[in-house]
């Protein structure tokens, strides 16, 4: 039987309860991979992953993934395919679909990928948009989970979130819609301080409620209490050309000492990476004792496998 195809566009895509099993999955998949037992139950696959937008992390962890799973990889560039030239977008799902049987794709605007994924006849999985990026979420979470949220069994217990707060610090961009769909969605707060002007867009992060989350103006008031704190770079791709109009309306958004000092004295610092030590944080934090950015950034391979797993399989337990 054929299974219904489930896309990955955005984290409110999945429910409460598939994160609960992608969490737990992600932990038997990284497991296996630490104790270096062969699992291969996507053998014959392949993964056609397409970029509009360069990527170390994103690439490496899709494709060392999928290699790890036993399935196969086509790595794509909008110069090495019609996407960049003039074939509609429609018209490219519909070819590169019947060839593959998974799509990763990073691109500017979400529309392109909403787009695609209306004329795939596989599942496709949006690894990073200019309004949202949901797999690096997906990491984060379970990377909060393994340090702070493990149950007696050892293993991520999504219920751990409740009552947590997770401070954002910096621009309202593709992250930050994205941790506010996962506070409405797993039950926890996220505090909010961006610059004026670069505030959150409630519409475009297609959040209904403000029960889970608060807006600062100051960003120590932000960190206040927290559990964890993120940032990002305070220009993102695309965006290049305003660098220097946000290097000034950002100054006081660095993540330092001082802020982790506000949050509580257990609170884990993250950053999707790349960094900018003296901008968006300082040395001191990144490279400190509370910084959790490598185990957030390989992570992305373990919760990726997990999700490429679901999406072409299901439930599975193995």
């Amino acid at each position: 039987m054929s299974m219904p195809i489930q896309h990955y566009l955005q984290f409110s895509d999945l429910t409460a309860d598939d994160y609960a099993w992608l969490f737990e999955r992600a932990a038997v998949i990284k497991r296996k991979f630490k104790s270096y037992e062969k699992y291969h139950p996507l053998a014959d696959r392949t993964l056609a992953m397409i970029f509009e937008k360069a990527s170390t992390r994103t690439r490496v962890s899709f494709e060392a993934g999928m290699y790890q799973l036993g399935g196969s990889v086509v790595h794509l560039t909008t110069g090495d395919t019609q996407l960049g030239r003039a074939e509609p977008i429609e018209d490219s799902a519909k070819v590169i679909s019947r060839m593959v049987d998974l799509v990763m794709i990073r691109t500017f605007g979400q529309d392109k990928i909403e787009r695609f994924a209306e004329h795939s006849r596989v599942p496709v999985i949006n690894g990073l948009t200019n309004e949202f990026h949901p797999c690096q979420i997906l990491a984060d979470i379970f990377t909060f989970l393994e340090h702070r949220g493990l149950n007696s069994e050892g293993m991520p217990d999504p219920a751990c979130l409740a009552g947590k707060t997770v401070a954002w610090v910096g621009d309202g961009n593709n992250m930050a819609n994205t941790w506010l769909q996962a506070a409405d969605l797993l039950r926890f707060t996220v505090h909010v301080s961006t610059p004026r002007g670069y505030e959150v867009d409630q519409a475009v992060a297609g959040v209904r409620s403000r029960d889970s989350y608060k807006v600062f103006k100051n960003p120590m008031d932000a960190c206040r209490g927290a559990d964890l704190v993120t940032t990002d770079v305070w220009t993102s791709m695309g965006y290049e050309a305003e660098n220097e109009e946000r290097r000034k309306a950002f100054a006081d958004w660095c993540v330092d000492e001082e802020m982790m000092k506000a949050a509580k004295p257990d609170a884990l610092f993250m950053h999707c990476l790349p960094a900018h030590r003296g901008e968006e944080v300082s040395a001191e934090v990144i490279d400190g004792p509370q910084s959790v950015v490598w185990d957030e950034a390989e992570n992305r391979m373990h919760v990726q496998k997990a999700l490429m797993e679901f999406l072409l399989l299901g439930r599975v337990s193995s």
